[in-house]
């Protein structure tokens, strides 16, 4: 089976690339979904380097495939706060009412 290695230092260059041209990209034309692609990606990897750890198959990858995980952790870390962070700009734009602003304080920081 396929092992999709996110620790190789090629993949994470061009994974962080990829997601903060994303997150700009989604920011200038204030379209939450643009970083919401990225949480999916990044999300669909971690189910799938998680059904790989619980398989007996893939047992000399474990320590391999537990970095991939915390790496895709934190990247769906970040993608999620983007995709908030992008969201609440277009609900501001359109004057809509975000239903939790629990957040405010730190989109004033930022």
């Amino acid at each position: 089976m396929f092992l999709f290695n996110t620790t190789q230092p090629l993949t994470v260059v061009l994974l962080l690339a990829a997601t903060i041209l994303l997150i700009f990209l989604g920011k200038e034309i204030k379209k939450p979904i643009i970083p919401a692609l990225a949480l999916m990606f990044f999300l669909g990897v971690l189910v799938g380097h998680t059904i790989q750890l619980a398989m007996p198959s893939y047992e000399d990858f474990y320590v391999t495939i537990r970095y991939c995980i915390a790496f895709e952790l934190v990247m769906v870390f970040i993608t999620f706060f983007s995709y908030l962070w992008v969201d609440d700009i277009a609900s501001k734009l359109l004057n809509k009412k975000n239903l939790d602003t629990s957040l405010d304080w730190f989109w004033k920081q930022v």
